[in-house]
C-alpha cells in the first residue's frame, strides 16, 4: 500500500504483517480521487476516515491537500501502525488519532477545525450486510449528521452486491460505482 498522489506521492505505508484486512488498491483509491474531484474535494477540506486502518485513505486525502483527518480506529496495534504512517508522513499537526468504535462515535471533529466536508466510512463488510433502517450503517448516518458540514460528503464502501437506501436521514445517495468485488455509494447532506 502507498500513497498514490500529491505531496507524499510514493510513500510507503507500514501495514500489519498478519490480519485480515481489505486494502483498496491503487487503482481503485486513484479512480474514487477523481470522483472526489468532481466536488472539489480533498483539497482544504476537514475529513474523517472512519474504520481507517493504517489510513490509507486519509493520508491519501492529506497528501493531496485536505486541512485536517481525523482518524477513527479500534483496534490499538494496527494504531500504532498508523501513528507511525501519519509521523513518517509528517501529517502529525493535521492529524487526530481517535481510539474507539466508529459505530458509536461517528467522526468527532478536532475542537479548531469545524464539521467534516469529506468522510470515509469503511467498515468491516460483516458490518454492513445489513444497510436498512435501524441497521449500525444506519445509526452511524444518523450521528454524522451533526458532524458534517452542509453538502459534506459521506463516501460509504461495501462488498458488491450491498445496495445502500437512497435516503438515510439528513443523507441522500448522489453516485455509486463499482470496482471489481466492492462499492462505493457516495452520499451528500442535504440539510433537510
Amino acid at each position: 500500500m502507498r500513497i498514490i498522489a500529491g505531496t507524499k506521492r510514493g510513500m510507503k505505508l507500514q501495514s500489519p504483517k498478519a490480519q485480515e484486512s481489505r486494502p483498496i488498491t491503487d487503482r481503485v483509491k486513484e479512480s474514487l480521487f477523481s470522483v472526489l474531484y468532481k466536488y472539489d474535494l480533498p483539497a482544504g477540506a476537514v475529513v474523517g476516515d472512519l474504520f481507517c486502518g493504517v489510513g490509507s485513505l486519509g493520508l491519501e486525502a492529506l497528501s493531496r491537500g485536505a486541512e485536517f483527518v481525523t482518524f477513527v480506529e479500534r483496534d490499538p496495534k494496527i494504531i500504532t501502525i498508523l501513528n507511525k504512517n501519519i509521523e513518517r508522513g509528517c501529517f502529525v499537526k493535521e492529524s487526530k488519532v481517535v481510539r474507539a468504535n466508529a459505530f458509536k462515535l461517528g467522526a468527532p471533529a478536532g475542537s479548531n477545525v469545524g464539521k467534516h466536508n469529506l468522510v470515509f466510512v469503511d467498515p468491516p463488510y460483516a458490518a454492513t450486510k445489513d444497510v436498512g433502517g435501524g441497521s449500525l450503517l444506519s445509526k452511524l448516518l444518523d450521528v454524522l449528521g451533526g458532524q458534517v458540514a452542509g453538502e459534506g460528503i459521506v463516501v460509504v464502501r461495501t462488498r458488491k452486491g450491498t445496495r445502500l437506501l437512497d435516503e438515510y436521514g439528513w443523507f441522500g445517495v448522489i453516485e455509486r460505482r463499482r470496482w471489481g468485488t466492492m462499492v462505493v455509494t457516495i452520499l451528500r447532506d442535504t440539510g433537510e
